[in-house]
């Protein structure tokens, strides 16, 4: 997989490229990640990349014709290559949409700033527009940062393993289960005995069923969308009715 981000501060991702899963993915070369700076096309002494915006107002809204020569600049894989534009008005990223885009080739994000980009950007020269979340952020860095770490999380190698992926929260719609470690006592707390049981089908309906029951406490909304079987609606009507009784 290859990211190619299109930034005026591209030095904003120097750090993040360097440490954790998506840095030890870049360093044994499964993710290929190249930034542009978008102020290395302007024009002018200034270089300047954004002007004031036609019809009046406040802010600047950053000029076509730079973005346009960045993207010019990239070469493009042979394969699926997808444009991306960072926008609040984009759809909301979520992880459904990170399993789809895991199957591009490579992606190009766009990452706007001040009031925007020039429309005729997102009319002739983007294939999407995305927004991770319905807030107001200084410009498209972090969001291009946030897809870039939880697509990478699904190209096979990048993890250690195999189903680590498939385990986090949101895969299958749902909150992942909750997670201990070494000591076994930590201030009076004691791990669950059956996650020391050595029973696995016994830690598997631990693991599910507390999974459901954090989903039906903390995000019910995602329970309408989720895939579950047949166990799991026993499951959940049992944690229902559960919660009934106990006046919830």
């Amino acid at each position: 997989m290859r990211f190619d981000v299109l930034t005026i501060f591209s030095e904003m991702f120097s750090a993040y490229l360097r440490e954790g899963i998506l840095g030890r993915a870049v360093k044994r070369e499964i993710v290929d990640i190249r930034l542009v700076n978008i102020r290395d096309f302007a024009k002018g002494a200034h270089k300047t990349t954004d002007d004031r915006p036609y019809g009046g107002g406040d802010g600047m809204v950053m000029k076509p014709g730079p973005i346009y020569r960045s993207l010019e600049s990239v070469e493009r894989v042979k394969g699926r290559s997808l444009v991306i534009l960072l926008s609040p008005q984009g759809e909301t990223f979520d992880q459904a949409m990170a399993w789809e885009l895991s199957e591009w080739d490579q992606l190009i994000l766009v990452c706007g700033r001040y009031e925007g980009v020039d429309e005729r950007i997102r009319l002739t020269c983007v294939d999407r527009e995305i927004s991770i979340g319905d807030y107001v952020l200084s410009g498209g860095e972090l969001g291009a940062m946030v897809i870039m770490d939880a697509v990478s999380r699904l190209i096979p190698g990048v993890l250690g393993g195999e189903t680590s992926n498939l385990e986090d929260s949101f895969e299958g719609g749902l909150l992942e289960y909750p997670q201990f470690t070494r000591p076994r006592v930590f201030r009076e707390n004691e791990v669950p005995p059956v996650l020391l049981s050595g029973d696995h089908e016994r830690i598997r309906m631990w693991r599910r069923t507390e999974s459901l029951k954090r989903t039906l406490e903390k995000r019910p909304d995602l329970l309408e969308k989720a895939w579950l079987t047949p166990e799991d609606e026993e499951i959940l009507a049992k944690l229902k009715k559960e919660r009934h009784l106990a006046g919830f």
